[in-house]
């Protein structure tokens, strides 16, 4: 036998070899996806459980080869099975797995699609908004979210366009409530657009004594300033400085209406503080969004802020903010002057973070019920450019 009928024969050898083995590879993953096909609730939590094992971790090649090129049949199983029992499951947290295996497998191109393509997206959302399933599968199903956005501008705008995230914001707990602002604030930096939906939202969450909450939301209030509801979010911010009671809750404590009117003001007046604490930021941040805020009429409501006697936090805020704008403009502390009167005046400038623990009932008063409007002398003065 010459060298080269040699090595022709070994080359159909491994040919053939090879053709075997993908052979029984393929049959392999044939009888796999049958079973599952098959098999209960039981049967698929058992594959799943060993599809976690053996291939969290791998790349999107790696998993190809393990299922002999047709990974994306499984794929579509899980999230279709995801989709159909997410209500009532007993073990979403292996579905959820599972599809983190394949969302964050490297080189995950083909998979991102074939996801949204079944719905993938909507159905992590719908997770996160319902109430009976625990909060480590809803900060899963956020997780998922992330990977989704986090691979490009047109995944972040499929999820900014559903809408989903926006109405999990005000029937979750804090802690989904929470990675959802964040979730939110990295998806919106992409994308670069704003649902106007968000703002009531969004503001709503000024309200939660979580101080994490709060942060996040302030956070994405900030970012917010780059879109089209900017104009919205500081006359609504602004307006919360004069709180209402429509639309609070009253809770019974003890049968006690004086407890009763506490409690269900407390929500606003957190609220109230928090705003003024965002708006300070803002007003920081940009000199542009200073004067608007003054346009709008900030000052008169800051003052009015700094009269509720009936929450210490909210004055303080709403002090320290005021502050910024008296030492910025000039004709801030005029008007601001004439509405304090000397003394009151004197007080707040010596130490404007503790001035609610000197203030009296009369100076509240005054505060409340100032008629403080410089929108017209600031215009002529600073006119908009």
């Amino acid at each position: 036998m010459t060298l080269s009928t040699a090595l022709v024969n070994n080359y159909s050898d491994a040919l053939n070899m090879s053709s075997s083995r993908e052979k029984a590879a393929s049959s392999r993953v044939l009888n796999f996806l049958c079973e599952w096909d098959r098999g209960n609730k039981s049967t698929r939590a058992r594959m799943l459980e060993k599809f976690l094992q053996e291939n969290t971790g791998k790349t999107s090649p790696e998993l190809e080869l393990e299922f002999a090129q047709a990974a994306s049949l499984f794929l579509a199983r899980i999230t279709a099975w995801t989709r159909l029992t997410y209500m009532f499951s007993t073990c979403l947290h292996l579905q959820l797995g599972a599809l983190g295996v394949f969302l964050s497998a490297a080189s995950n191109r083909r998979y991102l699609l074939e996801f949204l393509e079944v719905g993938g997206v909507m159905t992590l959302l719908e997770i996160i908004s319902q109430k009976q399933i625990s909060e480590e599968e809803k900060a899963e199903a956020l997780r998922l979210l992330c990977i989704v956005s986090n691979a490009g501008r047109k995944y972040k705008e499929i999820i900014c366009e559903s809408y989903g995230l926006i109405s999990v914001l005000s029937r979750s707990s804090p802690t989904t409530t929470q990675l959802t602002l964040h979730t939110l604030h990295t998806v919106q930096a992409a994308v670069k657009t704003a649902h106007p939906a968000i703002v009531e939202p969004l503001l709503h969450l000024l309200r939660s004594f979580q101080l994490e909450v709060q942060y996040e939301a302030i956070e994405l209030i900030k970012y917010l300033q780059q879109t089209e509801v900017r104009d919205a979010l500081l006359n609504a911010l602004i307006a919360l400085l004069k709180p209402t009671n429509q639309g609070v809750p009253k809770h019974k404590i003890l049968q006690d209406p004086a407890m009763a009117k506490m409690s269900s003001s407390l929500p606003l007046f957190v609220q109230q503080a928090a705003a003024a604490k965002a708006l300070r930021m803002l007003a920081v941040e940009s000199r542009e969004t200073s004067k608007e805020l003054i346009r709008l009429g900030v000052v008169h409501h800051l003052l009015y802020a700094m009269g509720n006697q009936e929450h210490a936090d909210a004055q303080r805020q709403a002090s320290l903010t005021l502050q910024h704008f008296v030492h910025s403009y000039p004709v801030v502390k005029e008007h601001v002057f004439r509405a304090m009167g000397p003394a009151l005046f004197h007080s707040f400038m010596h130490n404007a973070e503790l001035l609610y623990m000197n203030m009296d009932e009369v100076q509240a008063d005054i505060l409340l019920n100032n008629k403080v409007d410089l929108s017209r002398e600031f215009e002529e003065q600073d006119p908009k450019s």
